[in-house]
């Protein structure tokens, strides 16, 4: 089976694919202060359990220290299984149309991937993660930028820290839009203020890209808010993972003709 590793600033997701079938998928804690060794017992750990063996991993990272740790680990614990990292220099089959492709994070770039082999183009990504990321793919495949914005965790915990008489509060949906008290009030500035936010954003961005085939949502936070977006078209919580998948078919061939 083939192991797929996406290390996000918050989480880490890992899922393992035989052929095109997911099959197994986690979702830990990111910490860019873990070890090589912490992360191999940690990935043997989740791996035994399910009896998987591995034929091949296929990784990116948006956290330069935990992607050292990654490599070593790999190194260490995977030394016999063919290796991709998702980085410059390998073949993604995404043509990158903006400023500064070096700019662009990894994932940004796989999840163009996935959701052209998917849904075709053009295309929108919401991934809502640490950031919402708003990808946008042309209808051949390119990354062709999109939005940055603050994430719902980041948000609600600037709010609880900066004004004295708010707290955290869970991401649920309220009872109703106008609360009744301060949670419900909180609760629905989150679910229904984000939903505003995603909806418009993606308003704008269709009226320079023309008509879509799909808006997908992804990421770990994405449940909270898209039973309330009216943009969004299709949820895909493993479109990077997928990416991964179709990166790794890239670029094994050519590993193995190389005798590496």
């Amino acid at each position: 089976m083939l192991l797929t590793i996406d290390i996000g600033n918050t989480n880490t997701v890992l899922a393992t694919f035989d052929g095109d079938k997911l099959v197994h998928s986690w979702r830990v804690k990111t910490d860019s202060r873990s070890t090589a060794d912490e992360l191999g017992l940690m990935f043997r750990g989740l791996l035994a359990g399910d009896n998987v063996e591995l034929t091949g991993i296929c990784a990116c990272s948006t956290v330069p220290a935990a992607l050292r740790s990654l490599r070593t680990m790999l190194a260490r614990y995977y030394s016999g299984l063919p290796t991709v990292i998702v980085e410059p220099g390998v073949k993604t089959g995404v043509q990158l149309a903006i400023d500064n492709p070096k700019e662009v994070g990894a994932d940004r770039v796989v999840n163009t991937l996935a959701a052209h082999h998917l849904f075709g183009g053009p295309a929108i990504v919401v991934d809502f993660g640490t950031s919402t990321n708003f990808d946008a793919v042309s209808a051949r495949g390119e990354f062709l930028g999109g939005v940055l914005a603050p994430g719902i965790e980041i948000s609600v915990d600037a709010l609880a820290a900066r004004a004295a008489q708010l707290r955290k509060v869970e991401l649920v949906k309220p009872a109703r839009v106008i609360g009744k008290n301060t949670v419900e009030c909180l609760q629905s500035g989150v679910i229904y203020g984000f939903a505003g936010q995603i909806d418009g954003v993606v308003a704008r961005m269709i009226e320079e890209l023309g008509e879509v085939t799909a808006v997908i949502a992804t990421g770990g936070l994405a449940p909270v808010v898209i039973d309330e977006c009216r943009t969004i078209t299709h949820h895909e919580p493993m479109i990077t993972l997928i990416g991964l998948r179709l990166v790794y078919e890239r670029n094994e061939p050519a590993r193995l003709a190389a005798g590496q």
